[in-house]
């Protein structure tokens, strides 16, 4: 769905579209090339010069703009597991004494959370012409580390259409 706010200011529009990207992940460490799905948002705002944003709405995810090469996105997996593994006893998995933010069916992911503050939680592109600036092997990724479940991905595209 695309909604939009017009603002006039100097015979310029600004229009905002926002959309959701629904996604079903099936492991941890699992790269999601996002890319095609974003450019058909942008194509479909009509959106010429501008920003897209997007973002993830999930603390234990993250995105990323990297190259789209098998051995590379297992290099980034080692690496990520590396800095923390899933074994290492973690505060925030100790229920015993973990008492904010917790659900009914909390499963131990501290080591999820420490490989997010490695990532960001959003990457900008900018739009000229219609078209997203990536570079020749640049993709966007939507990263799991956590385990297998549904995510949602926000995106906003933003500029003129004229």
């Amino acid at each position: 769905m695309i909604t939009q706010v017009e603002m006039k200011k100097a015979d310029a529009t600004l229009r905002v579209c926002n959309e959701l990207i629904s996604l079903q992940t099936e492991e941890c460490l699992q790269f999601i090339d996002m890319t095609d799905s974003v450019r058909e948002l942008v194509q479909k705002s009509e959106i010429r010069s501008g920003l897209v944003n997007i973002q993830t709405r999930h603390t234990t995810t993250g995105i990323m703009i990297t190259e789209s090469e098998p051995l590379l996105i297992e290099d980034l997996k080692r690496t990520l597991q590396a800095v923390a593994p899933h074994d290492v006893a973690y505060l925030h998995n100790d229920f015993t004494i973990r008492t904010i933010n917790m659900c009914t069916d909390e499963r131990k992911n501290g080591h999820s959370h420490c490989k997010a503050i490695f990532l960001k939680t959003s990457e900008a592109v900018n739009i000229v012409d219609g078209v997203m600036q990536l570079g020749t092997w640049q993709r966007i990724f939507f990263i799991e580390l956590d385990r297998p479940r549904q995510r949602t991905v926000s995106v906003i595209i933003m500029g003129q259409s004229e």
